[in-house]
């Protein structure tokens, strides 16, 4: 018999579902419509009938809120540098065999330790604690949790907050319209062009996405809606050639437009597919080349360090606009305008006015010292403290030197990134009874569980992968 974990427990009426004969219900959420019996769950395992009505099983049930930049949903034409406050639930409408984040998208691997609870409430008065604008729905995919995106999303709307989805949007039309409603920014992830790729590899569809992608766009029309980019996650062996990354320009050419920001995103193996590599820079160099040949005006690399393709550049005259490193991003822009040639820049800057220096900060004396040192491949981290004190950090080089200014942070969870190529690691300075962990963070999207003590025994290049479930 399964044992039936805390977070399971407890439910919430769900929204986007109508009942069947005999107390089943169909849920109207994906394009799957799942058909559930009294006390069974879709196929997400988020979603139960309870006595003929359909409730979620992870409304407020969250990892860890943590602080980032926007540029680490790829989005890169709206506030560059922002930051943001990302949001990742439990459970997935997918079931990528690839995916970075399985330890808490697929449901039977989700452990009560790594669950943490949040009302709409919660997570708005943090975000206007901490000055945070923007609220990301991202990690393992926003969709399965539908109810409580909606309600907090709705609340901080009423706060003058702005809200991003980050998604592979494997939802149905009504799903979207609700979204609409309520959402600022959505970056859409587009796996493939081949409907054979979803089916084999993430048990989904090909057409509801490009069909909600469609959506999307559409609504866009007169100015008012929401801001739209796409990724393509290049997956080693499958999809990493010309051919198929012009499939997705071609498709945005002619459904969407040329000046629709495409982010080419740099894959590494997990979860079941780990014996390949990370996928090929050269080659992501080579799409984006080409869909910029073929006519797409603003195509970038993600999940590449060092790279002069993460920087966006006026497509007439190849003036620099925006200039990217780490969780760093500078605007060069003249008013929304290119300060060479003056053409308008679709880059929307919603808080230019506001913005101001950094303020430079000291170590103050009596503080403990932890170092972490990054390792190849894996050039960003998540740092977690125990209790909400401020927390200062300084990038180190190889040998100890430190590189750029200190910095602080009083987020209980937060993202730094190495962004000075001298940078080799990181000190962090906190009070004795602040504990603080690291994790090791692979890409730009992927939400660590385990501690560097025991990442960084594994490959700079593969996580660390249990699956004490397989074949169940």
């Amino acid at each position: 018999m399964a044992v039936v974990k805390q977070w399971q427990k407890t439910g919430h009426p769900a929204r986007l579902w109508h009942s069947l004969p005999d107390s089943a219900i169909q849920c109207e959420l994906c394009p799957r419509a799942c058909k559930i019996s009294v006390g069974r769950t879709g196929t997400c395992r988020m979603r139960r009938n309870e006595n003929g009505s359909l409730v979620s099983l992870n409304y407020g049930k969250s990892v860890p809120m943590t602080q980032e930049c926007i540029e680490t949903e790829a989005v890169y034409h709206y506030a560059p540098g922002e930051q943001i406050l990302s949001l990742g639930n439990i459970g997935c409408m997918l079931r990528c065999d690839f995916c970075q984040n399985w330890t808490t998208s697929q449901a039977r691997y989700v452990q009560d330790s790594n669950v943490m609870y949040y009302s709409p409430e919660d997570v708005v008065n943090y975000a206007l604690k901490h000055n945070i604008r923007v609220l990301s729905w991202t990690y393992n995919d926003p969709i399965v949790w539908h109810e409580f995106v909606m309600d907090t999303a709705r609340l901080a709307r009423q706060h003058g907050l702005k809200n991003l989805y980050k998604s592979a949007f494997y939802i149905s039309e009504k799903g979207i319209d609700d979204l609409l409603e309520v959402m600022d920014i959505f970056s859409i992830s587009l796996k493939s062009m081949q409907d054979s790729f979803y089916r084999k590899f993430t048990s989904g569809r090909l057409q509801p996405i490009l069909d909600g992608i469609k959506q999307v766009y559409a609504a866009r029309k007169g100015g008012n809606g929401p801001h739209l980019e796409v990724s393509n996650l290049c997956v080693t062996g499958r999809n990493d050639n010309l051919t198929e990354t012009r499939r997705v320009s071609d498709w945005m050419l002619n459904n969407l437009d040329a000046e629709i920001p495409l982010h080419y995103v740099r894959f590494h193996p997990d979860y079941r597919y780990t014996n390949v590599e990370r996928t090929s820079i050269p080659f992501l160099e080579q799409a984006r080349q080409q869909a910029i040949d073929d006519g797409m005006r603003y195509v970038y690399l993600g999940n590449v360090f060092d790279t002069q393709s993460a920087n966006s550049y006026c497509p007439e005259c190849q003036t620099q606009w925006v200039q990217r490193s780490g969780l760093i991003a500078q605007s060069f822009l003249d008013n929304g305008h290119c300060p060479q040639c003056g053409i308008p820049s679709p880059i929307l800057l919603p808080w230019q006015a506001e913005k101001t220096k950094p303020v430079i900060a000291e170590i103050p004396s009596g503080l403990v010292c932890s170092t972490h040192m990054f390792r190849g491949a894996i050039q960003a981290c998540h740092v977690e403290q125990s209790n909400d004190s401020q927390l200062f950090y300084q990038f180190i080089s190889a040998t100890g030197q430190p590189v750029g200014e200190v910095g602080t942070n009083s987020c209980d969870r937060f993202m730094l990134s190495k962004s000075d190529e001298r940078a080799e690691g990181i000190r962090l300075y906190h009070p004795e009874n602040n504990k603080c962990q690291i994790f090791e963070v692979y890409d730009r999207a992927h939400f660590p569980v385990t501690g560097a003590e025991l990442t960084n025994k594994a490959s700079e290049d593969v996580p660390l992968t249990f699956l004490p479930l397989r074949g169940r």
